[in-house]
């Protein structure tokens, strides 16, 4: 039997609690992490009593934290045969929290990894069969910064552990929270480069209770409402449709239990490239689209295929306005878009952005022979012949701030200064610029010393609180 049936009847019972003033108990399960192990005053400052505060009087949170197990039957220490389960299991929650998998990684349990999967499924199933059917949700393991290879070890947490938290997100439908991304660059947070300290434990809480807090609509389910034939696959753990839409490979990822007036992302290229943003938005509630024109960089015809595709996802139920994603030639097809349809346009993040076309072909001008792929492509598109049509071409972002402001929609954009791809100075500065000049909404973070890749940044965050305070999520 799958999580979401469980979730939808412990909605409708958190529905009853907040009627009948009853608390709504909230059960953390996990290992010395969640315990408070090295957090002084652990009563008062462990995550799970941060999360107390946060969520208020009408929850209960209990914290049935256990240091040093595993998730494993087999490892050397599992969570299965301790007190804690017992009391948490007879508690009957409505909502379960598990952290555990980081002491999973050591050397003496890898040899059970193979049992890992079945093992967390079973967990889950001990608590979605009890009679309060509590909402679960599942954390990934944060990272390690300690080089000891038979302990507690990132390259196992990344390559074995998490992902395979992820595969039981997906096939047991259960709700997954990232704690790997929001720790990457908080090595500061973990004094002995395992535990977080208190303010790394409110990392944690404000991550948790972004999740709990977050107005839900439980009876949407976007899959329904295409009216195409899909194929479903994960995508880091949620459910993935492809499908092909007007001639377009499209495709869409949703959340496990999307937000009341489904919000999503319209990612312009490079689907799955460096994803944490979309993680981090997916277990906020949002949806993460693509249509792939590739190669049509923003043309006449890309802006008419988007058109249509946005069609389809509004009739299909998600929101008027949506969050436009676009990394390098993307911020092309997000703002060639956004010009004519600037009232559809939540937000837009891009990442060293091409916005000017003339200024990055110019490279290419005065050749006899050029192979250059995107190139070439840029010519066909827009129907291009000489040298003198390319450097006068005016049908870039750069060229079109005056319909990109109309939207008065923020926009942010990283910009790498050491792109050797994309200038910086002849892009994403030019454009900044132009936008200020008309009194746009822009915000620039510069990436010293970094080039054109890698994308995005390792930890989110402020991506993500962007993206969320422009939409009007943030909680």
């Amino acid at each position: 039997m799958k999580y979401l049936i469980f979730a939808a009847l412990v909605f409708s019972g958190l529905t009853t609690f907040a009627q009948t003033d009853s608390k709504i108990k909230v059960a953390c399960i996990g290992a010395s992490i969640t315990y408070g192990a090295r957090i002084a005053d652990r009563e008062q400052n462990s995550y799970p009593a941060q999360l107390q505060k946060m969520l208020g009087n009408k929850y209960q949170v209990e914290n049935y934290g256990v240091s040093g197990c595993t998730l494993l039957r087999n490892g050397d220490m599992p969570y299965w045969h301790t007190k804690q389960y017992r009391d948490a299991l007879a508690d009957n929650p409505d909502v379960v929290i598990i952290d555990l998998g980081g002491n999973d990684s050591k050397l003496i349990n890898r040899i059970h990894l193979d049992e890992f999967e079945k093992d967390y499924a079973d967990f889950i199933h001990s608590f979605a069969q009890l009679p309060s059917h509590p909402r679960i949700i599942l954390l990934l393991a944060m990272p390690s910064f300690v080089k000891d290879t038979t302990g507690i070890w990132t390259p196992v947490i990344v390559k074995k552990i998490n992902p395979r938290i992820q595969n039981v997100a997906f096939a047991e439908q259960a709700e997954v929270i990232d704690m790997y991304s929001p720790f990457i660059n908080k090595e500061a947070n973990m004094p002995d480069k395992i535990h977080p300290d208190k303010e790394g434990a409110t990392i944690m809480a404000q991550n948790v209770y972004r999740v709990i807090a977050q107005k839900r609509d439980m009876d949407f389910n976007i899959f329904n409402n295409l009216h195409v034939p899909i194929k479903q696959s994960s995508f880091y753990g949620y459910a993935c449709a492809d499908f092909i839409y007007k001639g377009r490979a499209c495709k869409i990822a949703k959340p496990k239990i999307a937000a009341k007036g489904h919000p999503w992302l319209w990612r312009a290229r490079f689907w799955g490239h460096e994803p944490q943003t979309d993680l981090a938005l997916l277990q906020q509630g949002f949806h993460i689209v693509y249509c792939d024109v590739a190669e049509m960089l923003g043309n006449s015809e890309a802006i008419t295929d988007w058109d249509n595709y946005y069609q389809l996802l509004r009739k299909a139920g998600l929101g008027k306005k949506a969050v436009f994603v676009g990394m390098s030639r993307g911020g092309v097809y997000v703002f060639n878009w956004a010009a004519v349809n600037p009232g559809k346009v939540a937000c837009v993040y891009l990442d060293n952005p091409l916005l000017n076309f003339p200024a990055w072909a110019a490279q290419f001008t005065h050749k006899t022979e050029v192979k250059d792929a995107m190139f070439l492509a840029f010519k066909k598109d827009f129907n291009l012949v000489s040298d003198e049509d390319i450097l006068n071409f005016k049908d870039s972002p750069v060229d079109k701030v005056k319909q990109i402001v109309k939207g008065k929609y923020p926009i942010l954009i990283l910009c790498a200064d050491a792109d050797e791809a994309v200038s910086p100075r002849e892009n994403t500065l030019l454009f900044e610029q132009k936008v200020k000049e008309l009194n746009g909404n822009i915000t620039v973070i510069h990436k010293p010393g970094f080039k054109h890749h890698p994308h995005s940044l390792p930890n989110p965050a402020p991506i993500v609180d962007f993206i969320l305070k422009a939409t009007g999520y943030n909680i």
